[in-house]
């Protein structure tokens, strides 16, 4: 298994179905290449975008074994499906996903403890958990929102960091001053922080942030893959399009992951708007032309995008 994770965007994937309510794993290879050709990092197999509260675990399984055999060691491959309530049908999912041979088991920190538990609790559960993976598992750790959101407190994770054991957090806290001090807490550890909120992406990363994993890598994932390789090159630029990049990631709140996929769809992939999450019925007319409103813009934004780099360049020629 890997156990260095490169920094860069990391898509969190959908799960295309069949008519039949199936999973669709002919639209699932394309995705898996459409990623990686926009500049991915890596790939979030199993995860809330992926539907995964609403897969059974053999589903889950197959979709990360499948994901991580097509991507063909061009990107490292992650997978949760830590889904389970009691810790032995948690160990169920953790081991079943380690079988697949992906490159970290990501622990869902909602499941470690319930809504009003303290944090001695969260962290008695997964003492527990951890005695039962095997030392040698890279792991990680995703703050799902569902079905609520537990974020972990920069004590708990410079104290798992340390362990030398995690190496990849999926952050949600959307606030800048505590992944800060998360991106202190695990200095000199093997664990990166990866924020999936596009309005403190920037000020994530010039706090040191290893890159982005979330939602609108389903929309225009180049714009995301952009910014992270040349934010400091092109600072004043990297403004302009973070700005663009928070505004239009209010999308998420639109319809998701239906909207996501009808955009994947205006992007030439082969797929439908069948979900489970989700009654792909309700997406409205005025849903879809705001979706396609949308891929203009980002149009216009690369558009620019290439034109300002073009100029700039000019200017710094002797």
């Amino acid at each position: 298994m890997l156990k260095k994770f490169p920094g860069g965007v990391w898509p969190v994937m959908i799960t295309p179905f069949t008519e039949k309510n199936e999973v669709d794993y002919e639209g699932l290879a394309q995705l898996v290449d459409w990623y990686i050709e926009q500049g991915a990092s890596g790939l979030f197999a199993v995860c809330q975008s992926s539907e995964m509260f609403f897969l059974s675990r053999e589903e889950r399984e197959r979709a990360a074994a499948f994901v991580k055999r097509q991507a063909k060691g061009r990107v490292p491959v992650i997978a949760s499906g830590h889904v389970s309530d009691s810790l032995d049908e948690q160990l169920r999912d953790i081991h079943g996903m380690i079988e697949q041979g992906v490159d970290a088991v990501i622990l869902i920190t909602n499941r470690l403890a319930k809504k009003d538990a303290t944090d001695h609790t969260f962290r008695k559960c997964l003492e527990k958990l951890l005695n039962y993976i095997p030392n040698e598992t890279p792991l990680g750790f995703y703050e799902c929102p569902y079905p609520y959101k537990r974020l972990l407190s920069p004590e708990i994770l410079k104290d798992c960091a340390q362990s030398g054991r995690f190496y990849f957090l999926k952050d949600t806290c959307c606030d800048i001053d505590l992944i800060e001090k998360k991106i202190e807490a695990a200095q000199g550890t093997p664990l990166k922080i990866y924020n999936a909120n596009a309005a403190t992406l920037l000020a994530s990363l010039e706090a040191g942030a290893a890159g982005y994993s979330g939602i609108m890598c389903n929309f225009h994932p180049e714009l995301y893959v952009w910014l992270l390789k040349n934010w400091e090159q092109y600072h004043e630029l990297a403004e302009e399009i973070e700005d663009f990049l928070s505004i239009s990631s209010l999308i998420e709140k639109q319809y998701y992951p239906v909207n996501a996929k009808y955009n994947l769809i205006l992007r030439g992939l082969k797929i439908g708007l069948y979900t489970r999450s989700q009654d792909y019925r309700q997406f409205t007319q005025t849903n879809k032309l705001e979706i396609r409103q949308l891929m203009t813009l980002a149009t216009i934004y690369k558009k620019k995008l290439r034109q300002s780099i073009i100029r700039l360049r000019q200017e710094q020629e002797p």
